[in-house]
């Protein structure tokens, strides 16, 4: 029983890695894709006189890129160790929630209610943050002072 358990651990390994090896592909194809769209706006905002309003894309795309660099370093990372770094995902959802905030106030169409509500969550979000840390860096010492025994 026990090399079969084995056999169904190493194949659900190299499943999880490739799965995730799909999605960061996906993901590195769509920050370049990004990339090259943001500068081809760039390029668009030096047409225009008046650009203000064309600032709201420009700040949208850089926000979202930021948003898929951070979700691929929790992959890259999966790789490394083979955990799921909740830092980098609250990182991600973070600078999310950042974004939809910056662009609700540029639009100026957010209500005072939804302010709030996102800014409970972005200290949520930055407790937990915090936390993952102290917690991640415990473990660090505890497995330092584990080996050095």
């Amino acid at each position: 029983m026990t090399d079969f358990s084995q056999y169904l651990h190493k194949s659900f390994d190299k499943f999880i890695n490739l799965v995730f090896g799909i999605i960061l592909l996906f993901i590195i194809i769509a920050i370049a894709i990004g990339s090259i769209q943001l500068l081809q706006s760039v390029w668009t905002l030096l047409r225009f006189e008046g650009i203000t309003g064309h600032y709201i894309d420009l700040i949208t795309d850089v926000l979202t890129l930021y948003v898929l660099v951070e979700l691929s370093r929790s992959l890259v990372e999966y790789f490394h160790s083979h955990k799921i770094r909740i830092t980098f995902i609250v990182d991600a959802a973070i600078v999310f929630i950042i974004r939809e905030i910056l662009i609700a106030l540029f639009k100026h169409k957010i209500e005072v209610d939804m302010i709030y509500a996102l800014s409970a969550l972005l200290l949520v979000l930055s407790a937990l943050r915090i936390s993952s840390i102290l917690v991640y860096q415990r473990e660090l010492k505890m497995n330092q002072e584990d080996s050095t025994d």
